[in-house]
């Protein structure tokens, strides 16, 4: 395994941009399509740790509609309640996220993720 990783979703305009710089500068990473292969909980709490966010919901993509239909925004949610969401409903997960010997970032703006390299 790499220790380069991407979670990429291919129709997303700023994971296939993060994706070709990483490649522009000559990285070669481990591309996880996580709506095909989806994370789950442990890996989950392994990157909000890794991101440095104190909230699962840093992590959140808070305009799709699974947010919004099962009340996501609520606080006083659990860690555990959104954490499990996202892996029900990965489209939840924010991206792309890159992860580089044990840190992470998401690439938005896409040069955000060369902090981590």
């Amino acid at each position: 395994m790499s220790d380069l990783s991407i979670l990429h979703n291919p129709r997303c305009s700023k994971s296939r941009q993060t994706l070709q710089l990483l490649h522009d500068k000559g990285y070669e990473p481990q591309i996880i399509e996580y709506l095909k292969t989806p994370v789950n909980a442990d890996e989950l709490t392994e990157i909000i740790s890794q991101l440095g966010f104190s909230s699962a919901r840093q992590l959140m993509r808070k305009g799709e509609d699974a947010y919004k239909e099962q009340n996501l925004a609520d606080p006083r949610l659990s860690e555990d309640l959104l954490i499990t969401s996202m892996v029900n409903y990965p489209k939840l997960i924010e991206r792309p996220i890159v992860r580089y010997k044990g840190k992470a970032a998401i690439g938005r703006p896409p040069e955000s993720v060369l902090d981590i390299l």
